[in-house]
């Protein structure tokens, strides 16, 4: 499964930029967001139709 991971504007809230990785990832991702005090979003990918 894949997700997109979403940092998120200090201020707004806002999306800033946004990644989408595979779920190995998101375990690492969170931690380093968690560490700087980073403000994320994570959801499931879109999926591309088949």
């Amino acid at each position: 499964m894949r997700f997109e991971i979403m940092r998120l504007d200090d201020v707004d809230g806002s999306a800033i930029e946004s990644t989408v990785v595979d779920a190995a990832s998101v375990n690492r991702i969170v931690q380093q967001a968690a560490a700087i005090g980073q403000r994320i979003y994570i959801r499931p990918a879109e999926t591309a139709a088949r």
